[in-house]
This record gives structure tokens, sequence and C-alpha cells, in this order.
């Protein structure tokens, strides 16, 4: 029975819920791209953004983490970027970055509710959104098998690509090598 359902209302997502009896695996995958900048960009936009790719997800997860805990657990998998800890995506990158923190918060909660809460992230998928970019893109099938994996093997985080595996393991590193261009002209 389809049901609709605006990620960025709540009345609309406890309303869907309702409809809700049984759920072992929720996938927070709604996500939009507007890529301000956050010093000098439209602040509705990056609002936007954040209502759909941070708000979202947690409008879902707390209409249908009840019912997940009721059922005696299962998995919360949220689609998080690379951006989230590259912050060259503008407006994006603070939503997705915004993303992963929240999704760190939700597994210390959920933990206790038999709930494990995924963090998915990737460089460039085949999709819609990405369409009009000419790079390598992983396909939706691959992303869906690494992420389903991930939940059987019990992750706390899947990384589904070599671009999202190379930033997270520079992520210790020197901030100039991440950020070449933050440094200060003149700086020693």
């Amino acid at each position: 029975m389809p049901v609709e359902l605006d990620v960025t209302n709540p009345e609309s997502v406890y309303a869907a819920a309702e409809h809700v009896g049984d759920l072992g695996v929720l996938i927070n995958n709604a996500g939009i791209l507007i890529g301000e900048s956050p010093l000098t960009g439209d602040l509705d936009g990056m609002r936007r953004e954040l209502e759909t790719n941070l708000y979202g997800p947690l409008n879902v997860t707390r209409a249908l983490a009840p019912i997940i805990a009721a059922n005696g657990g299962g998995a919360i998998l949220n689609v998080h970027s690379v951006l989230s800890w590259l912050a060259i995506g503008g407006s994006y990158s603070v939503s997705k970055a915004a993303l992963w923190s929240a999704t760190n918060a939700m597994r210390a909660e959920l933990a206790a509710q038999n709930i494990q809460v995924v963090g998915l992230h990737l460089g460039y998928m085949d999709t819609d959104m990405t369409s009009g970019l000419d790079v390598p893109k992983i396909s939706a099938a691959e992303v869906a098998r690494l992420a389903f994996g991930g939940i059987e093997s019990g992750a706390r985080e899947v990384l589904a690509d070599d671009t999202t595996r190379a930033v997270k393991a520079a992520l210790s590193g020197d901030l100039d090598v991440l950020y070449p261009q933050s440094v200060r002209q003149g700086a020693a």
C-alpha cells in the first residue's frame, strides 16, 4: 500500500508511521544537494538542505525506531557522503556532517533497544543527483550489497568506495593536506 511521506514534515512522517506494523530495517536515504556557501549562500536553501538531509532522517527515525524496538530490534542505516568528512560541498557538507554526528548519537542511544545504527558513506553513486557529473560512480546495486553486508556483519560504518576510505584515513592527519586552500597567505 503506497503511503505519502514528506521527511521534512513530522506530521506526515508520523501519519505514515501509523501504517507500519512490522519493521526490521529502516534506510534513511532521502537527500538533496544545494551546496550553498556557508558564508555567502542563500540561507533558505541551506535550511531546506538541513531539513531534508538532517532533520528528515531524525523525523523518520523518531517515528519508526519505537516500532523497530517493539519488534525486538533491528537496524537503521543512514546514508551519508564522503562529504560528511570533507567540507568542499558547502552546505551539503554541513548537512551530511551533521547527519554523521546525529548518527553517532543515535547509535549510542538506540543500542540498549537492540537497534544497530549504521552510517553508509560513499562518494559518487549512479543516481539522478549525479547524472550530470562525468566521474566514476558506484552502482546502486553495489551500494545496496555493501550496505546490507555491513548490517549483517554488525558494522557501525560502511565505507563504500576507495575515495571514501582514503578521506576517512586522512582525517587524523594534517588539515593542511585536506584543505590546502585554507592555508593563510604569509602564514609560517
